[in-house]
């Protein structure tokens, strides 16, 4: 045996927006032995396999509108507007399990605005909340995830600036100087979700107390990408794993100090499974 030293960090795990919307699945699968749930209930494989395995059942938009008189979940990223048009047109059930964080945020770009103010959202092309949030501005908002992309765009001269709430906080910020140096008038929205920002300025501390740093992670977690870059800055030795599986014992030397880190949207038991798995290497 290699004697590996393992320790959990303590922060990371689901945040508590994830978490409301497991809690919610899980006891109406108790109920009635199944639900309906419009995408992915969290960007991790592992726990959406657990909780299809309970009767949960993954469904898409184009899937929702073929469906009537069912209930259907719907996840911590939050919707666009047109979701709750069709479920009154098809008598679907929604059971609202948006974060708290992402609906002040929508309704904040939704209800605090002139029908013509320009804005714009830094966010991730694609990303559920981002969907949900450019659906609040009937989809006339700017989305962009870097500021190169504004690169040659002609943009007005006032907007207003938000963020999809998982974004780091620096870059937030650092692209609002950079607007304002190119002669902008940016009045700029901090909706930036603290448990997540957060963990920008703990992991960092965690990551170096290890010799080695194993990252658990959906694959399709942007959260999860960022923060195995910010354990990676700290301590090269990391590695990112979606699974018991992927653990490779090569990278390890005898009596290694492991630390084991994730995203908000890694189920805590995975990670504790993975503890397990490097205790008995």
């Amino acid at each position: 045996m290699l004697n590996l030293k393992v320790d959990i960090d303590k922060e990371s795990g689901f945040c508590f927006g994830v978490v409301y919307a497991i809690d919610m699945a899980e006891e109406i699968l108790d109920e009635q032995g199944y639900l309906y749930c419009l995408g992915d209930i969290v960007h991790n494989d592992e726990e959406v396999a657990r909780l299809k395995a309970k009767g949960l059942r993954i469904i898409n938009h184009e899937a929702l509108e073929d469906l009537h008189d069912e209930k259907v979940l719907i996840r911590a990223h939050g919707e666009a507007p047109e979701t709750y048009r069709l479920a009154v047109e098809n008598n679907i059930q929604l059971i609202d399990a948006s974060c708290p964080v992402v609906l002040k945020l929508q309704n904040r770009i939704k209800n605090t605005h002139d029908a013509n103010e320009p804005i714009l959202i830094y966010g991730k092309h694609g990303h559920a909340e981002v969907i949900g949030l450019h659906g609040q501005t009937e989809n006339k908002a700017l989305v962009f995830q870097d500021i190169a992309e504004l690169d040659g765009v002609e943009l007005p001269k006032k907007f207003s600036l938000y963020s999809q709430t998982t974004k780091s906080t620096a870059n937030f910020y650092k692209i609002k100087e950079e607007l304002l140096s190119r002669g902008y008038e940016v009045k700029a929205n901090d909706t930036i979700c603290r448990q997540v920002s957060n963990r920008d300025k703990d992991l960092p501390a965690f990551a170096s107390n290890y010799d080695k740093i194993i990252f658990v992670s959906g694959k399709k977690s942007s959260n999860g990408k960022v923060l195995f870059e910010v354990c990676r800055k700290t301590n090269a030795n990391t590695y990112f794993i979606s699974s018991v599986e992927e653990i490779d014992p090569e990278i390890f030397k005898e009596n290694d100090t492991v630390g084991i880190a994730g995203a908000t949207s890694t189920p805590m038991w995975l990670m504790e499974d993975v503890k397990k798995a490097l205790e008995i290497l």
